[in-house]
């Protein structure tokens, strides 16, 4: 059985991101290098995700060399579907056979989810008979918005996708 993956803000390649903190001054990503960083989540994410399996990334895929991203992309297991970010090179990302789909969000009527980069304002998530469940990234460490919100950047995940299963069970 192939199963639906989603993960947000990988930020492969980005150096500074190593630097940032929480509001009390935390490491918000406590690795010794990018490349640290990078290898976690190359193996977090094939310790979960099969070779069938569909994994959705909610966009700020990368943010550091283009080619050490051509070489790592592949060894991530799944076929990959972006959600467009605020940081990602769309012309880059969607002609170099690295996802099979770039869409700006995806809904997913049967799991009641709505598949966005930044959170969505409460009126797009109302409308259908329960409503969505907006699962979302962007935020890194901080807080989701308070009600049907759910943050998948990798802060929050332990470096690791979600199973979709999961998030429709949460709400």
């Amino acid at each position: 059985m192939r199963d639906i993956w989603v993960i947000s803000d990988t930020h492969f390649g980005h150096t500074n991101i190593l630097g940032f903190t929480d509001d009390n001054g935390t490491l918000v990503r406590d690795f010794s290098s990018v490349e640290e960083m990078d290898e976690t989540m190359v193996d977090n994410w094939n310790s979960v995700v099969k070779q069938g399996d569909k994994v959705y990334h909610l966009g700020d895929v990368l943010f550091g060399s283009k080619d050490n991203f051509k070489k790592l992309w592949p060894r991530l297991n799944g076929s990959k579907r972006l959600v467009v970010g605020n940081h990602d090179d769309i012309k880059f990302l969607s002609s170099g056979g690295f996802f099979q789909k770039v869409t700006m969000w995806r809904v997913f009527t049967e799991f009641g989810l709505l598949l966005t980069h930044t959170p969505q304002h409460q009126s797009a998530l109302t409308g259908r008979r329960n409503g969505l469940l907006n699962i979302h990234g962007h935020i890194h460490a901080n807080k989701s918005p308070e009600g049907a919100y759910r943050c998948v950047c990798v802060e929050q995940t332990n470096y690791t996708p979600v199973n979709i299963e999961e998030l429709r069970v949460e709400y």
